[in-house]
């Protein structure tokens, strides 16, 4: 298939027939050549007439096959001297052509619903079916292509076998196809134009005086504006002819269209230059709205760059390489250091975690240290080969947490310390009254003593004479009493410890006769320092419970005088009044506490006299009963310069 033919037309100038021009026809495309009851006609024929006139030859008609045409233009001793074929564009001819006729193109046709052919790309790997000799074969001649193709004889073969799924893509010339769509309406066009040809009058290189002829007779009728009516009569403003064979009647209908096209063309054009401006003022409010949109989008995307970049925990994107993708920069550095690891102590490497995390495909959450630092690690896979990384730092909460699992042990051991109290009084009890009774037996048993001693002068107890014994029972009894209280004592600060206050049994308590109580109270341990007195007058009124508080001072009190030494130690105890506030404080110039014990001073059995015998409760049971009364304790203290203690609490009137 080398030529595509729309229409066939052969001019032939018998030896015995010189002033005729015989036109032989193989297609039947409307409108440039059909049979219509006998009659050829068609724009090629008419044409081709009015050539026969310019030339003074009478112009005769015959039809052969597609085939017999192409054979007879190459042999010089036919009867076909000229054929009119397509040509693709900007390929020379071994034959003689005159000047184009009319354009045409071909394009791709598909079954509906197939997907469109942008280009000769699309076709790779398809079935296409090609018209053997056609013009489309022609160009495919110089151009190779990487599709499966079927030669056909007919494009309607081609349509034919389309239906039948035996090709996927028919590549024909416009005016075949639009002739065939009516009849195969499963076909539909599904490209542009794929190549671009023109009509030519060709004819055997012997011919060449007759191809001048009819060059001349064109271009005449073209300079005369005649073929451009012919040009409207037969395809109007661009579009195809319908097939005219079926009457007489159409035909004529069609020569009035003919006759009246050009007004038609000039409506049309002015409707679709009007549609085209309407057109165009929507593209230009659609560009204007995108432009709107495109600006909303950019301000929102700044804004949400702004708050990510505003967030204070760090969040990085990798990939598989640690190639950060895009970070906010916060606190990403801690990725790469040293001193961050588990909070177990095992040593992180950033690689092998986004790498485990990539592979299981679930996420890593874990808790972290750096330095003194707290921090939540998470890795989540986002893609196939990328993580997001989210720091947060959770110091606070960590501190937190350690302070609430200190507040329930806490209350775990105020719960304990009831019950050994409980248990420790019942025997200690026993203790004091059984010493009672020794103390008070030894006195009888004195007289005795001495009466039988002076009859038996030898008489020993345990290895003692019996005076020396009996005053060694009398010590160790009082020994054994004072011990017992002590015990009793502690019990007593273990039963306050755990026990709940009752805020609604508190009464108005004057806090300068708080502070003259206890002071008579420790005059024994104070009377070695230099006691000063600074009470606020009139005294300060709160409400709460007296014996409570003096249980608190006097505490304080002799922690003051533990501190201080007996030579130089000074103590000042002062009440004031602050706004709605009422103020006890307790100021000593002794040896002072460190940030750590002060950080610890309130924690039960904490005390730095163990060997003194310190239980390590006087300050929390203080500080309990201080928070019994909404009122707060404040301590400041340097080691070697002294300690101050401040009692803080709500104002209940003045006197």
């Amino acid at each position: 298939m080398k030529i595509l033919l729309l229409l066939v037309i052969t001019l032939t100038f018998p030896a015995f027939a010189q002033d005729s021009i015989v036109l032989g026809v193989h297609s039947k495309t409307a409108p440039l050549e059909w049979r219509n009851n006998g009659v050829d006609q068609g724009f090629n024929i008419e044409l081709m007439d009015r050539i026969g006139q310019l030339t003074n030859k009478r112009i005769l008609v015959r039809r052969k096959s597609f085939q017999q045409l192409v054979q007879d233009v190459y042999n010089p001793n036919s009867d076909i001297d000229v054929i009119v074929v397509v040509s693709p564009v900007n390929m020379d001819r071994k034959l003689a052509q005159s000047d184009p006729i009319y354009a045409t193109h071909a394009k791709a046709y598909t079954l509906q619903g197939k997907g469109l052919i942008n280009s000769w790309a699309d076709l790779i790997g398809k079935r296409v079916a090609i018209k053997k000799g056609a013009f489309v074969d022609v160009f495919l001649s110089d151009h190779l292509q990487n599709f499966d193709r079927v030669d056909v004889d007919l494009y309607e073969t081609g349509f034919q076998l389309l239906i039948k799924n035996q090709v996927d893509v028919v590549i024909a010339e416009s005016f075949v196809a639009r002739r065939l769509l009516p009849l195969y309406p499963s076909v539909r066009s599904s490209s542009d134009a794929l190549i671009y040809g023109a009509f030519n009058f060709v004819a055997n290189e012997s011919k060449t005086e007759l191809m001048y002829q009819i060059n001349e007779a064109l271009r005449q009728l073209k300079l005369s504006g005649e073929y451009d009516r012919l040009v409207n009569k037969w395809f109007g403003t661009g579009r195809e002819k319908v097939d005219l064979t079926s009457s007489e009647k159409r035909m004529f209908a069609l020569a009035i269209l003919v006759a009246i096209i050009s007004a038609i063309g000039m409506i049309f054009t002015g409707l679709i230059s009007a549609s085209l401006r309407r057109h165009t003022k929507a593209l230009d409010a659609e560009l204007i709205q995108r432009r709107r949109i495109e600006a909303e989008i950019s301000e929102l995307s700044k804004q949400f760059q702004s708050v990510l970049d505003g967030i204070p925990n760090g969040v990085t994107i990798v990939n598989q390489d640690l190639q950060h993708l895009w970070s906010n920069d916060n606190n990403i550095h801690l990725l790469d250091s040293a001193a961050f690891y588990y909070i177990d102590n095992h040593a992180f490497v950033l690689k092998t975690a986004v790498l485990e995390v990539l592979s299981s495909q679930t996420p890593l959450i874990a808790e972290m240290r750096y330095q003194q630092q707290f921090w939540q690690l998470q890795i989540h896979p986002i893609a196939e080969k990328q993580v997001v990384i989210l720091l947060e730092e959770t110091t606070e909460q960590h501190r937190l947490r350690q302070a609430n699992e200190e507040v329930s042990r806490l209350a775990s051991l105020g719960e304990l310390s009831a019950g050994i109290a409980h248990e420790i009084n019942n025997p200690t009890g026993l203790i004091v009254h059984a010493v009672s009774l020794f103390t008070a037996a030894l006195k009888d048993l004195t007289p005795a003593a001495r009466h039988y001693q002076q009859q038996n002068p030898f008489w020993l107890i345990a290895g003692l004479t019996p005076d020396v014994a009996i005053e060694e029972l009398q010590y160790s009894c009082g020994s054994i009493e004072e011990g017992a209280k002590r015990i009793s004592r502690i019990v007593n600060d273990l039963k306050r410890y755990a026990m709940p206050h009752i805020a609604d049994q508190y009464a108005r308590v004057c806090l300068n006769d708080v502070v003259q109580v206890a002071q008579r109270l420790t005059a024994n341990q104070t009377k070695v320092h230099q006691i000063s007195m600074r009470l606020c007058q009139p005294s300060p009124i709160i409400k709460g419970d007296a014996q409570q508080l003096h249980q608190v001072l006097i505490n304080l009190i002799q922690n003051a005088c533990h501190a201080c030494t007996e030579q130089h130690g000074e103590i000042i105890i002062e009440t004031r009044i602050a706004g709605n506030t009422a103020i006890l404080s307790i100021i000593d110039n002794g040896c002072g506490m460190s940030s750590a014990t002060l950080k610890r001073i309130t924690e039960p059995f904490f005390t730095t006299r163990r060997n003194e015998g310190g239980s390590g409760l006087g300050l929390s049971v203080c500080s309990k009963i201080i928070k019994e009364h909404q009122g707060e304790m404040q301590m400041q203290s340097s080691l070697g310069k002294g300690t101050q203690i401040s009692l803080i609490f709500a104002l209940e009137q003045h006197t």
